[in-house]
Order: structure tokens, then sequence, then C-alpha cells
């Protein structure tokens, strides 16, 4: 990994958080003037929550250690990255999956060459290298880790966040300005329903060492629309908000069908701006909408997606061996 800039190692600056995140409130935040290779790229057209962006906010501001937990497509990560883009902190994101080891996480020898000869020398993992770093690390899929790497996990939990490398004999101090974060899909309850293959049921003293679990949920839908308008700009005019709010629309009925346990799958924010974006190269919604969504489906559940469709757009789709579009 690249180093962090000698002029990034401490916040030089504070933001009123009214006018960086338009929330109401007084607070300050540090901030950095200088970016870094590992500073994300400011999206303009992001909506914070509120709610969670002053969870996270209180990550950077207090040194609070972070959870946001959610459905899939709520833009969890996304939503910590562009708070750390706009304080210009750098940020590493990790993602929990079941290929991540110990080794991974702490570091291992590696024989390389010096002057010629090869040597073995020890190579700082991922946790080493971010806790001595002004760096916001992000633990992605939380709930995805394997039980060995998340117990090397939870020292770092702790208040002081003292990490100890047993090859090297070394105790690190975190950086004034190390923060953690994470992201998860079942807050460490485990699969429960069927949607999270993957998910562990996770230690509950490592889930209570997180100082903060803010839950990001679907938007309402005016706003749902809105950041699907801001995505797709061909369907920012007024005739593409009547069919962003159609298919906003089909997709709120395939969440309460999963709440009510007759779909095992739902539309996420993302799925919505995903089948936006096929709607502009295929010019056609039910094309797009089948491409995007419907062949993700169990074939049982796709007669309930129809009708979720024909409800949104009185437009019945035909259930052949893929669905044929057919105006009433």
């Amino acid at each position: 990994m690249a180093e962090t800039t000698a002029a990034a190692l401490h916040p030089d600056r504070m933001l009123s958080v009214r006018d960086v995140f338009g929330i109401d409130s007084d607070l300050k935040v540090p901030a950095f003037t200088q970016r870094d290779d590992h500073v994300p790229e400011v999206d303009a057209v992001y909506r914070f929550n509120p709610d969670v962006t002053l969870a996270i906010l209180a990550g950077f501001m207090r040194d609070r250690r972070v959870m946001v937990q959610g459905l899939h497509g709520t833009g969890k990560s996304t939503h910590i990255e562009q708070v750390a883009a706009r304080l210009n902190w750098p940020c590493v994101r990790l993602n929990l999956d079941g290929h991540i080891s110990r080794l991974d996480l702490v570091g291992k020898d590696a024989v390389v060459l010096r002057e010629g000869q090869q040597v073995t020398e020890f190579q700082e993992g991922i946790v080493p290298w971010a806790l001595q770093r002004p760096v916001a690390l992000i633990f992605d899929e939380y709930d995805a880790g394997r039980p060995d790497v998340m117990f090397v996990i939870q020292r770092i939990l702790e208040r002081d966040g003292k990490f100890t490398l047993m090859d090297q004999n070394k105790v690190l101090r975190p950086h004034p300005y190390f923060r953690l974060f994470a992201t998860a899909n079942t807050v460490g309850l485990g699969n429960l329903n069927g949607l999270y293959h993957g998910a562990q049921r996770l230690n509950h003293a490592q889930i209570d060492r997180w100082n903060i679990v803010a839950s990001l949920n679907y938007l309402p839908a005016a706003e749902e629309i809105a950041i699907v308008q801001a995505r797709v700009p061909s369907l920012a005019d007024e005739a593409g908000r009547e069919l962003v709010a159609k298919m906003v629309a089909v997709a709120d009925l395939t969440r309460k069908g999963f709440a009510a346990g007759d779909m095992s799958t739902l539309m996420s924010p993302r799925t919505v701006i995903t089948w936006a974006e096929n709607v502009e190269i295929f010019r056609d919604p039910a094309l797009a909408f089948r491409l995007s969504f419907v062949n993700k489906c169990d074939d049982a559940e796709r007669p309930l997606v129809a009708e979720y469709f024909q409800r949104c757009f009185d437009l019945e789709l035909k259930e052949s061996l893929g669905l044929a579009d057919h105006p009433e």
C-alpha cells in the first residue's frame, strides 16, 4: 500500500455539519485540507440519511466504533465512503469474504529481494498498516467473516485498541486519527431469513464492543425517485419522474412481498438504479425489468412479480420460457 502523505497525518480544519451535509446541527467535524490516493471520490449527487450520517460523523469526531446495519443495496458502505470523501479522510474498504484469512489481516513472512539477495521479511497486513495511519478502515460484510478472522478484529475494538504482532514481538498503538467502521446485513444474527447465505452468527461479546450501531433502511419513495433520476439524467424530466415513480412502486411491492414471506428476494435501490440504466439502453421498461430483476427470481415467484409490474405499469407480463410483454 502507498504511504499516506506526511501532510495528512492530522486533520487541519473543522467543517460545519450543517454546511457540508445539510443536517440541522451545530456540530463541527475534523477534516483534512489535502487529499491522498486513499480518499474516495466525491459523489456529488449522493443523498445522506441524517441519522446515519450523524452516527458516522460521531465515529470520525470521537473515535467511536460504528457499525451500519441494513438490507442489501441501501448504500451502507457508500454512506461511510461519501462522508470520508467530504472530509478528505483516507479510507480503505475490506470485504470480509470467506477467502480473507488471519494472515491477510495481520501479515506474514514473505521472501523478497534485497540487493540481489533473497531474504525473508515480515509484510504487515491491512490491520497493522491502517492502525498506524490516519485511515478509516471499513470492514464490509462484517457478519460474513470467518471466526478466526473475527477474533483478530476483536482486540482493536477495545478503547485503547492496541494490537499485538506476536510474530514480531511488537505492540502497536493506534494512530490518534485511525477510525474503524463496519457494515453488516444481520448484526451478527446469522442467516435467519435465508436471504444472506454465508452470514455468520457472531460472538455477542464482540458485537457489544461496537459503540454505535446505525440502521440504514430503504428510503421514502420520493427520495428514492430523486436518487434514481440523479443517477440516470435521461430520466430527470417530468416524464422520467413518472416512469421512475412506477419503478419504485414495483420495488416497494417486492419489499412488502418479501416481508410477508411471499417473495424470497427483493428489489434494492441498487436494482432500481440498474433497471433505470437498462431502460436508457433498451428503451423498454418491461424488457429492462426482465433483464434487471425478473430473471433473478425463482420461477415459482415470477407470476407474482408479473402481477406487481401489471399493477404499477398497467402492462401484463405473459409467462412463457421468459416473460413476453404485451399491453392490454
